[in-house]
């Protein structure tokens, strides 16, 4: 009877045991099935996370190619209008030069017809005045008059002179401001185009009378006008 308690015995305990180790396995087998879930969960999220990356990646590319594209445009349009500003610019250089070309040739082609000095000893241009006085718009006027051609037609020459005291830089810019004051009259007056004046200055050079005296100075102080046709 002992004998058959002591084998009862063993044989319970090795169901005991078989029982408890399909229980563990069966734990195990479920852990791991959560576990590949988990991965296959996690494996999903990555693949959508790369796909979503490959597409920002494929519109940020696409959007650097448009702007590439526009900035290449952009650069385009402006050389393209430097160009034409080039072209504007050096159509009206030769157009410029076509017409002092023309002019010149003109003018050479053109002898003196009449020549007033308008100088303060005729009581015009006083010492260190620009204003055309009275007695000088009188002089031009008769100058006028007495051009057999229309004045329209004429060339005129308008040289502005000065003593010798000052500066010589003082001095030239005094006479380009007298001969200016002519030309102004002449086309405010008179409607002498603009393009038919030449107002230039001398300064003190080429006097007509000796600077050391006060008659001298006076004739110096003068402005020139040559009616060429």
């Amino acid at each position: 009877m002992y004998r058959k308690l002591f084998m009862i015995v063993p044989v319970a305990a090795i169901a005991v045991s078989s029982t408890t180790a399909c229980a563990t396995k069966k734990f195990v087998r479920n852990s791991v099935g959560e576990v590949n879930q988990k991965a296959d969960s996690i494996a999903r999220s990555l693949e959508e996370t790369q796909e979503r990356t490959r597409q920002n990646e494929s519109k940020i590319t696409d959007v650097d190619q448009r702007a590439q594209a526009a900035g290449t445009a952009a650069a385009n349009a402006q050389g393209s209008a430097d160009k034409a500003n080039q072209a504007a610019v050096e159509a009206a250089n030769a157009a410029t030069a076509a017409n002092t070309k023309a002019e010149t040739i003109d003018k050479m082609n053109k002898r003196l017809v009449y020549e007033v000095v308008l100088s303060e000893d005729q009581g015009n241009f006083k010492f260190g005045k620009k204003e055309l006085p009275d007695e000088a718009k009188a002089a031009i006027d008769t100058m006028i008059e007495g051009l057999k051609a229309d004045p329209k037609g004429a060339y005129f020459e308008i040289a502005g002179y000065t003593d010798s005291i000052g500066g010589s830089d003082l001095n030239e810019k005094l006479g380009l401001e007298r001969a200016e004051a002519v030309k102004r009259y002449l086309y405010e007056k008179h409607q002498v185009p603009l393009h038919k004046m030449n107002a230039i200055s001398y300064g003190e050079d080429n006097p007509a009378a000796d600077n050391k005296t006060r008659a001298g100075r006076a004739q110096n102080r003068r402005v020139v006008i040559r009616v060429l046709a």
